[in-house]
């Protein structure tokens, strides 16, 4: 498979792809995959932790390594995004929107929520499905202190990546031998990350204001 297409089918989110991916190429696989989700593209980290934790659970990777890669990953993931918000600023951005495959008016409610709940936004957002890297661009406008921002950032990918990691060795380890049980456990994850995502999106545009804590 050559690289663009390699590429094409990481982006699309071909959960088939990203099992094999990380099946063939372990740890390194798992630092690319997040590091592309945390730089906002549009990597399913719902199927990249998950997909960790079952082959952990089959024995085909240390949770523990997995783990720490995937923070590693992540915390490189959003050092991008908060560098583009710093140092090209809110203008060149917006310009080129195209390019960072962001759309201004996620842009826009990200912005407004960060301005609004700070150093809160940052950490809240790590937990929402979907626009978790997008909150970095925002904190790199504000020029939020990085000892704040990675603070933050840090906690709330820290849950978010437990959570996942864990269900996806749950699945490894007692549901994929019960198909009637997986089907109810995945089910039952979905409809709670939408939830998650419904509220948290309702918050963002009509959340109370508030003194940004910068």
């Amino acid at each position: 498979m050559g690289i663009s297409s390699a590429l094409s089918s990481i982006i699309g989110g071909s959960q088939q792809f990203i099992l094999s991916f990380i099946s063939s190429n372990g740890y390194a696989a798992l630092l690319v995959l997040m590091i592309l989700e945390s730089a906002s593209l549009p990597i399913p980290s719902e199927i990249v932790i998950p997909t960790a934790g079952y082959l952990s659970a089959q024995g085909l990777l240390n949770p523990f390594v997995a783990f720490t890669v995937i923070l590693i990953g992540s915390l490189i993931g959003i050092a991008i995004d908060y560098g583009i918000g710093f140092y090209l600023g809110k203008d060149v951005v917006y310009k080129h929107l195209k390019l960072f495959r962001v759309k201004k008016e996620s842009i826009d409610a990200f912005d407004s929520w960060f301005m609004r709940n700070g150093a809160f936004a940052v950490f809240v957002s790590r937990l929402i499905p979907e626009v978790r890297g997008l909150m970095s661009i925002p904190a790199g406008f504000a020029r939020m202190p990085l000892k704040k921002f990675y603070a933050y950032s840090t906690i709330g990918i820290v849950v978010w990546n437990t959570v996942l990691m864990a269900f996806g060795f749950y699945l490894g380890k007692y549901a994929a031998k019960n198909a009637e049980l997986l089907l109810v456990s995945i089910a039952a994850f979905i409809i709670a990350l939408y939830a998650i995502y419904r509220y948290a999106s309702k918050r963002m545009k009509s959340g109370p204001k508030s003194e940004m804590r910068g």
